[in-house]
């Protein structure tokens, strides 16, 4: 644990707005670190390392907590492997550069965190859900994705972004109706969470 943590923290929010990295609203991760105490969270996998930012403030506010972090921008990557030595976590964050699509993992995860590319969240969810515990947890993030999912169709001039939304809604839905989860959404929190619990 390094002692100047809160600035480097800042350090790499300025870098993540100066270099256009998606990283998670301010309400959104503490959001996601006051989840990983309350439910005393010990291993995480998390899908879309970006820069490192969400790993490493859960472990920052999880001493006892192991996350396994897949990204698979080269250049993200290798930022990400830069934070996670800058904060002295190597120990306790593993950066695996490759596609997520494309990991075989062993070992079981109390919470999978779902941040990557949005049109793939479902095939995201349903290839790793068979590594969650019992008592587990899927914690989605952008399920808003910056307020285009509220917005009627016919106001989204980009075919790209409109097919995008389209497929977040198709998520959530798939989510609503899970038979063997319940999941809460929480619409007001960041870009929109959703917290997914095995029945």
């Amino acid at each position: 644990m390094v002692d100047n943590a809160y600035t480097m923290m800042k350090e790499l929010k300025e870098y993540a707005k100066e270099n256009n990295v998606p990283i998670m609203h301010e309400e959104g991760i503490d959001f996601l670190t006051t989840f990983v105490i309350k439910y005393q969270v010990e291993n995480v996998l998390e899908i879309g390392t970006a820069i490192g930012f969400s790993a490493i403030s859960m472990a920052l506010a999880n001493p006892k907590l192991k996350i396994t972090s897949i990204e698979r921008d080269e250049v993200r990557y290798l930022e990400a492997v830069k934070n996670v030595k800058k904060f002295n976590l190597e120990d306790r964050i593993t950066l695996l550069f490759k596609d997520a699509a494309d990991v075989k993992l062993d070992e079981e995860f109390d919470l999978i965190f779902i941040d990557a590319a949005k049109g793939q969240n479902k095939a995201f969810f349903e290839k790793f859900e068979k590594r969650l515990t019992q008592d587990g947890f899927i914690i989605t993030d952008n399920m808003k994705f910056h307020g285009y999912v509220d917005k009627d169709e016919s106001e989204i001039k980009n075919r790209n972004l409109r097919g995008l939304v389209r497929k977040i809604k198709d998520y959530r839905k798939f989510l609503e109706e899970h038979e063997d989860y319940k999941t809460k959404f929480y619409d007001t929190i960041g870009d929109g969470v959703a917290v997914s619990t095995k029945k």
